[in-house]
């Protein structure tokens, strides 16, 4: 009982540490930006912070639409193949119609692709 305490207890501070860091991290890369040095006055960077993260906002969107769009389409075919072999079983000759019943929930994964990729073609 004592040790997960303890492992709770360090994740915990693990994710206060990860919390804080992603919250200052801006300021610190604002403060590095002003002591400009001449290599860096002869390679401007062009990119702020904002921008890092809001192609960082977009990869980790795009990762969420595949991931719940797989998860959600994993799920449907599962229940409806099962239910499908059964039927097969019974009556034979619904194959045609379980095949399409069991190809309607790819629908959802290929528009999980669409919005991942224009999420992607949103962070040029």
């Amino acid at each position: 009982m004592v040790m997960v305490f303890n492992v709770r207890k360090m994740m915990f501070v693990a994710l206060a540490l990860m919390a804080l860091a992603c919250y200052f991290s801006p300021v610190c890369f604002a403060a590095a930006e002003g002591g400009a040095t001449e290599a860096a006055k002869e390679f401007p960077v062009t990119d702020t912070v904002g921008s890092g993260l809001r192609a960082l906002g977009l990869a980790i969107g795009a990762g969420i639409a595949i991931a719940g769009a797989g998860l959600g389409t994993g799920r449907a075919q599962g229940a409806v193949g099962a239910a499908g072999a059964g039927a097969i079983a019974e009556k034979p000759e619904s194959f045609g119609n379980i095949l399409l019943l069991f190809a309607i929930p790819e629908t959802i994964v290929i528009l999980g692709f669409v919005v991942a990729f224009l999420l992607l073609n949103k962070i040029v």
